[in-house]
């Protein structure tokens, strides 16, 4: 059984910085590539960075030079550091776990960026 824990949110002031990470379980990590999305209510699930099973990174221009995502197969762990946060980045956010046809999501972990 597959499972994505998140892990890291809170309540940050604008500029600051939070560091998410998701913990998987059940599955070859190190065979999927990872994402993660946001979503805030009302609005569609938002792509905010991806890291392939070969270690490359893309990323949406909402989140390049803000947020870095990484991965430690060692650990079944992929990270989400975000720097620079503002209010419009609150969201929930999501990891992803994507291989071929088969894709897994987790709960969710709440940020919200405001004074």
């Amino acid at each position: 059984q597959v499972q994505l824990v998140e892990s890291g949110g809170g309540l940050v002031q604008p500029g600051g910085s939070l560091r998410l990470s998701c913990a998987a379980s059940g599955m070859m990590f190190s065979n999927y590539a990872m994402r993660w999305y946001r979503q805030t209510p009302g609005k569609q699930r938002e792509w905010v960075a991806h890291i392939g099973s070969d270690g490359i990174t893309h990323y949406p221009d909402s989140a390049k030079g803000r947020f870095t995502i990484s991965r430690e197969n060692a650990k079944n762990t992929v990270y989400l550091q975000m720097n620079s946060l503002r209010p419009e980045d609150t969201a929930a956010y999501y990891c992803n776990a994507i291989r071929g046809s088969r894709a897994y999501w987790g709960q969710g972990t709440q940020v919200t960026v405001s004074s």
